[in-house]
């Protein structure tokens, strides 16, 4: 069956990346929808030069805002994004193609990141899976502050498309580092709502044992320095995360 596609985007201070990530859908957008926490920036004037609407709410947390998008889409099937993500013409196709012949509850997307300026394609980023196109009657996102996940209904079913998906997470570690602080933060809340209690042992294991995974288990040695970069900074994330965690039940 033929259907009509929403692409609904969350976005806070997006000026960067949400004009590339517009132009990559408007030949696959029926519908265009961002809901933004209040940007400071040119966001919002982007967003109109091509044609989206755009709704302002408070952010609430990435679960509750994502599904309050869905609601504001104008058609049940959407294309979820992230402003620094952007469709590319092997993927577009494949999108048009389900367009066309919708049948199964959502498809998975795979996403393939740049980091600095470098595509990593090992490490464990790639292929990073996401469940990104689906119909919102038939599930919805879940989680809980942290790494929202959309979830079908259990008795639907799902599919893979072909083409990737480009995410342009950082361009500089400086960005990389900001992030880390910032998503340390609220995983450390996340692990106290699971009454979490800090330990030595987490801080001294895993740390060393997520860059040796990363950088030699998955080959991460394969992407130069910047996967290198990536190994070391997603161990020491690990360590900011367990340390906050500490220092938050002290």
């Amino acid at each position: 069956m033929f259907v009509k596609l929403s692409v609904v985007i969350i976005t806070f201070n997006e000026e960067r990346n949400i004009g590339r990530c517009l132009e990559s859908v408007k030949n696959l957008a029926d519908d265009m929808v961002v809901v933004d926490s209040y940007s400071t920036d040119n966001t919002a004037q982007i967003c109109a030069q091509y044609g989206a609407r755009f709704v302002s709410r408070a952010f609430t947390g990435y679960v509750d805002q994502k599904n309050f998008a869905n609601s504001q889409a104008a058609y049940p099937h959407i294309l979820s994004l992230d402003a620094d993500e952007v469709v590319t013409p092997e993927l577009e196709k494949s999108i048009l193609a389900i367009k066309a012949n919708w049948q199964l509850a959502g498809y998975y997307l795979v996403r393939l990141t740049n980091y600095c300026g470098s595509w990593i394609r090992h490490g464990g980023w790639y292929p990073d899976k996401k469940l990104r196109l689906y119909n919102r009657e038939q599930g919805q996102w879940q989680g809980l502050l942290l790494h929202e996940v959309y979830q079908v209904q259990p008795n639907q079913t799902t599919g893979l498309l072909k083409g990737d998906l480009h995410h342009y997470s950082f361009h500089s570690l400086e960005d990389h580092l900001k992030q880390i602080n910032h998503f340390t933060t609220i995983a450390c809340q996340e692990l106290k709502l699971k009454n979490k209690r800090p330990g030595l042992w987490p801080m001294l294991v895993k740390p060393p044992f997520k860059f040796f995974q990363m950088y030699f288990l998955k080959f991460g040695w394969r992407d130069g320095f910047a996967g290198f970069c990536v190994a070391v900074l997603s161990g020491y994330a690990v360590f900011v995360k367990y340390a906050k965690l500490y220092w938050a039940n002290r």
